[in-house]
């Protein structure tokens, strides 16, 4: 290969987003991811420790909602005896409404539906969850041990085999605070807007530097709760408030350990929004929370970061 095919590939932009697709028939629904790039990026220093990520990962551009979850309702394995998810529209009219963020989820719900993503497509679960009937709808997941496939010391809530996982705090973090172009150098802003001036509140719509918070009648539809991230990621401030998969008291330990929730909701005062606040729930809660979803990233993207690399080493050689 010449020298220019191989600087033509080393500089190829990654896509900005990228929609997989779920279900079947009339319960198929997409969902949208970017790419979170940059790996090995530095951790914020204020809040200090929270954000680096030494990988490229993709997350979910907006919040899931209740049509999904209805998807997965309809799609389950055993409608018989295995649980059924929440959805707003039956729960509370404030969250009425297919494209509502879901409300009333616990953590282990949440995984339940991850796992049903990674399954449905063939992949490993995410989530070691070892109980079924209608009532183990909330029954916390088993650790994964070295025994299982896909085992991770580093993290036994999440198998390293799984495609689709909930956002850890970190991964979260990043995707909603960190700028790579920052004037002045990469690092982190104090709002999930790109700015350190608390975001404009408004009920829905997706201009730039708004978010839907601030004591507001209700949430908007997750692809219409305000201004992006600078990764472009919507609604990390405002809107609902979103599970993570980190324990509160890391390292992810205890089947049972209340986990992260991020990023405020459609109640929010100011004070909520900036990455200093962060809560606990335990996972068999019901909390009014919803969640996004992370992924592995495309293999393209891999591809690219993989050649980028060898450049690197290559250049360093000479």
């Amino acid at each position: 290969m010449t020298k220019l095919r191989i600087l033509s590939i080393l500089f190829l932009p990654l896509a900005a987003a990228h929609a997989d697709t779920f279900g079947s028939g009339a319960n198929t629904f997409t969902m949208d991811f970017v790419t979170i790039g940059n790996p090995g990026n530095a951790a914020d220093t204020n809040p200090a420790g929270y954000g680096s990520v030494g990988y490229t990962y993709r997350m979910g551009i907006h919040e899931v909602s209740n049509s999904m979850l209805s998807a997965f309702n309809a799609l389950r394995i055993n409608p018989q005896s295995d649980p059924q998810l929440p959805t707003g529209d039956v729960s509370t009219p404030l969250f009425s409404g297919a494209n509502k963020p879901s409300y009333l989820l616990t953590w282990n719900a949440a995984a339940r539906f991850v796992n049903w993503l990674n399954t449905s497509k063939g992949y490993s679960a995410a989530y070691n969850i070892t109980t079924t009937g209608l009532g183990s709808l909330n029954d916390n997941i088993t650790l994964w041990t070295n025994l299982d496939a896909g085992y991770d010391a580093a993290n036994p809530f999440r198998n390293s085999n799984a495609h689709y996982f909930l956002p850890s705090e970190n991964e979260w973090y990043k995707a909603a605070y960190y700028d790579p172009n920052k004037s002045g150098g990469a690092g982190y802003w104090d709002y999930a807007t790109g700015s350190n001036t608390a975001p404009t509140a408004v009920a829905g719509g997706i201009a730039s530097g708004t978010a839907v918070y601030n004591l507001q009648a209700n949430p908007a539809d997750v692809t219409n709760a305000g201004g992006l991230s600078p990764y472009g990621t919507m609604a990390q401030n405002g809107n609902q408030w979103e599970w993570c998969e980190t324990g509160f008291t890391a390292p992810n330990n205890e089947a049972n350990e209340g986990r992260v929730i991020r990023g405020g909701n459609y109640n929010s005062v100011p004070v909520l929004l900036p990455p200093s606040n962060r809560y606990s729930a335990g996972p068999s809660l019901f909390e009014t929370n919803g969640f996004r979803v992370a992924s592995v990233p495309e293999p393209s993207a891999l591809l690219l970061t993989l050649i980028g690399t060898l450049g690197v080493v290559t250049r360093r050689r000479r």
